[in-house]
C-alpha cells in the first residue's frame, strides 16, 4: 500500500510518500500551497513542476491515498487542492483534503485531547476532542491576526523598527542585516504579492538578536498576545474543565522554544510537545 501525505503551510510544502510494505519513507518538498492565495492552476503548477519530477512514475500509479493537510484548506477552498491534485497525480486513490488545523491535531495528539496550536508564517489554534477539532479561535490572518506568527512578528518588527520603538543598536543592526529600507519594506508590504511571506522572512533577525534584553522582552510580548487573544479564549467555547496540554507546530514554534514557554508560564499554561512538523505523526496516524 502507497500513501502520500503532504503537510502545506503558506511558505514550503513537506510530502511523505509512504511504502507500507516496505516501511520506506521519500520526504519531498515543494513551496507553500494555500487555495486563498492561489488558483488552482498554479497549484497545479507547483505539482507538475516540483512534485511529480521528485516522484518515481511507478509510485505515482500504485498510490492508494492522498492525504493532504494544508492552510487555507477550508471546506470551500479544499475543493480547489483535490482539483488539482486529481488532475496532475494520475492515480486511483482516494483523495483526502484537510485542514493544516486537522493535521497538526492529529500529527500532535494523535487520539487523545488538548490544545494544538500553530505557529509558522501564519498562526491558528484549536480546542482537539481526540478525534475532531471542537473549537477554533479564528485567527484573521496577519493584517487582523495572526499572533505570534512568523509574518505577525515581522510585521511588529519592522513597525518598531520604523517608529525607534526598538535602541539604536538593534534598528542600526536590522538595516545592516536584512539590507532593507523603509522604502523597500514599503514596496514589499503594499505593492508586492504575497506580503506575509516577505515579513515571516525577517523573523530570524529576531532569533539572532534574541539575548538583546529589548528583543527579548518583543518576542514575549508576540507570544503573550497569541496566548491572550486566542488560548485565552477557549474555556468559554468549550464547556469541559480539563483541556489538557498546549501543544505547539511549525517552525516558529520551534526555533522560539524558550520565549514561548516563558510567556505560557506568565499566562498559567501547561506545555506539552512542541515539534517542528507534524509529518512523523501523521504518519504514525494513517499507517497504524
Amino acid at each position: 500500500m502507497t500513501i502520500l501525505i503532504a503537510d502545506s503551510g503558506s511558505t514550503k510544502t513537506a510530502w511523505s510518500v509512504i511504502e507500507t510494505s516496505s516501511k520506506t519513507n521519500t520526504c519531498i518538498f515543494t513551496q507553500g500551497i494555500n487555495p486563498f492565495q492561489q488558483t488552482e492552476e498554479e497549484i497545479g503548477g507547483i505539482l507538475q513542476h516540483e512534485l511529480i519530477p521528485n516522484i518515481v512514475q511507478r509510485t505515482l500509479i500504485d498510490i492508494d491515498a492522498i492525504h493532504f493537510y494544508g492552510a487555507g484548506c477550508t471546506k470551500e477552498k479544499a475543493p480547489i487542492v483535490a482539483a488539482a491534485l486529481r488532475r496532475i497525480i494520475s492515480s486511483t486513490g482516494r483523495i483526502f483534503v484537510e485542514s493544516d488545523m486537522l493535521g497538526a491535531a492529529r500529527g500532535l495528539c494523535g487520539h487523545n485531547h488538548g490544545i494544538v496550536c500553530i505557529l509558522g508564517t501564519g498562526s491558528n489554534s484549536c480546542y482537539y476532542d481526540g478525534k475532531d477539532i471542537a473549537a477554533n479561535v479564528s485567527p484573521l490572518g496577519y493584517i487582523l491576526g495572526d499572533e505570534g506568527s512568523g509574518a505577525y512578528i515581522g510585521k511588529r518588527l519592522v513597525g518598531d523598527i520604523l517608529k525607534r520603538q526598538f535602541p539604536k543598536e538593534i534598528r542600526d543592526a536590522f538595516f545592516d542585516e536584512t539590507h532593507e529600507t523603509a522604502a523597500t519594506i514599503i514596496q514589499k508590504v503594499y505593492r508586492e504579492q504575497l506580503p506575509n511571506r516577505f515579513l515571516a522572512s525577517l523573523s530570524p533577525f529576531c532569533a539572532r538578536h534574541r539575548q538583546h534584553p529589548a528583543m527579548n522582552a518583543f518576542l514575549i510580548d508576540c507570544f503573550t498576545q497569541f496566548f491572550k487573544r486566542n488560548i485565552d479564549l477557549y474555556p468559554s467555547l468549550v464547556s469541559k474543565g480539563d483541556f489538557g496540554t498546549v501543544n505547539f507546530i511549525g517552525s516558529i514554534a520551534y526555533f522560539y522554544k524558550d520565549e514561548i514557554i516563558a510567556a505560557a508560564s506568565a499566562c498559567g499554561y501547561e506545555i506539552g510537545k512542541i515539534l517542528q512538523s507534524p509529518l512523523e505523526g501523521l504518519i504514525d496516524y494513517h499507517t497504524a
